[in-house]
């Protein structure tokens, strides 16, 4: 079955058009030798990969430097995967820290290094391989591409700069503008007219279920990236939810109108 590409096409930006990992754990392990002090400031062979292949399960960026520890511990990773909504505060706890404190670290460790050197933090993000092209195509189409992050506008500006795409023909609501997805999805068929057809591209499924249970939202299309920040239970998961179509990085390298089957 083929349909319509959308009016609006809507993108996270980390894990669907940007890859933050290699960032998320230098800073990650960086707060986290501040708040435990080990003697050996260079992380152990092999945590950056266990790091990436637990980071999923991390909803907000406290959890990161926790997640570290819970690692080094010897937690095994399947069970950090089926269980960190439970391992996290009970872990905190023991260790005698509060998730604001944790945030605060983390928070404190990103800005400094973005104030003394933004291009070596730049540096560590990458885009998905065929992300750029796809962008760049998108752009001379009709579909109005739209990005809608968690991240600050400025630095998705650069990162974008960095490979030549021009993001002066693309919408970026950011950090900055302080609202839930929700509402910016809102505000965009607000903007397009009540005809426009809105499809919404995200890695967290927890974001695509806040958008599902917004009745005013249930013609948005929503799509999860399989290569994204998500876990194979997640992604398991959708093959129960109807209204949640899976996206491979091979599909959507696809036309759009290819997109659902």
């Amino acid at each position: 079955m083929s349909v319509n590409a959308p009016t609006v096409l809507a993108l996270d930006f980390d894990g669907v058009l940007c890859n933050g990992m290699k960032e998320y754990f230098q800073t990650a392990w960086r707060a986290y030798c501040n708040l435990w002090q080990p003697e050996n400031t260079t992380p152990p062979e092999g945590l950056a990969e266990r790091f990436y292949r637990t980071r999923p399960v991390v909803e907000t960026g406290w959890e990161m430097p926790l997640l570290l520890r819970s690692l080094l511990l010897g937690t095994p990773e399947a069970e950090i995967l089926l269980h960190w909504t439970a391992i996290a505060p009970s872990l905190a706890d023991k260790e005698g820290i509060a998730p604001t404190q944790l945030a605060a670290e983390v928070d404190g460790v990103r800005d400094r290094w973005i104030s003394t050197d933004v291009r070596s933090w730049l540096a560590e993000q990458e885009f998905y391989p065929g992300i750029i092209p796809q962008l760049q195509m998108w752009l001379t189409g009709t579909t109005a591409v739209v990005i809608v992050s968690t991240k600050e506008g400025r630095f998705i500006q650069q990162l974008l700069q960095q490979h030549d795409v021009d993001f002066t023909k693309l919408q970026i609501f950011g950090k900055e503008v302080k609202r839930p997805k929700p509402e910016t999805l809102r505000s965009l068929i607000a903007e397009h007219g009540s005809d426009a057809t809105v499809w919404f591209v995200e890695d967290r499924l927890q974001t695509l279920h806040a958008v599902r249970q917004q009745p005013d939202l249930n013609d948005v299309k929503l799509f999860l990236a399989d290569w994204g920040y998500n876990t194979p239970a997640e992604r398991n998961a959708i093959a129960q939810e109807p209204h949640i179509h899976p996206l491979s990085l091979q599909t959507f390298s696809q036309p759009l109108t290819t997109w659902i089957v």
